[in-house]
């Protein structure tokens, strides 16, 4: 089985933007799973407003990479495939929804974010965005 995502790679300062959901110990990049109907953009625009109250610049939306890891807390063989994407946004990022906490985490931490937001760093790193 695999979940599929979309996820918002917001980098600033040699950092990334990550959240941490309630009753959770790992980070995320924020995004999440496609309603009926909608498209990839759409969906990114809608889970980044949902969980980190700004709104994304959607002509200035550009693909990063599909990373797919296990699933963290899920049984083995379930896995994630994330699609992320940058883009620049409006607004004060605030944590909303089930969101508990947001971090600006640096590769560094890349122990503290889920299996695969960690395959996202190392292609920020291997791309010398993220030393």
């Amino acid at each position: 089985m695999t979940i599929d995502k979309v996820a918002w790679v917001c980098v600033e300062h040699e950092r990334v933007l990550c959240a941490r959901s309630r009753g959770k110990d790992l980070y995320y990049l924020p995004g999440g799973k496609r309603e009926a109907g909608e498209s990839d953009l759409q969906t990114l625009i809608r889970e980044v407003t949902e969980e980190v109250g700004v709104a994304l610049r959607p002509e200035t939306v550009a693909p990063l990479g599909t990373f797919e890891a296990q699933a963290d807390g899920r049984e083995p063989g379930v896995t994630v495939r994330m699609t992320c994407f940058t883009g620049d946004y409006t607004g004060r990022l605030t944590p909303r929804s089930e969101v508990e906490d947001l971090a600006w985490l640096g590769y560094g931490d890349r122990h503290r974010v889920s299996t695969a937001s960690r395959a996202a760093f190392d292609h920020l790193n291997s791309a010398g965005k993220l030393p």
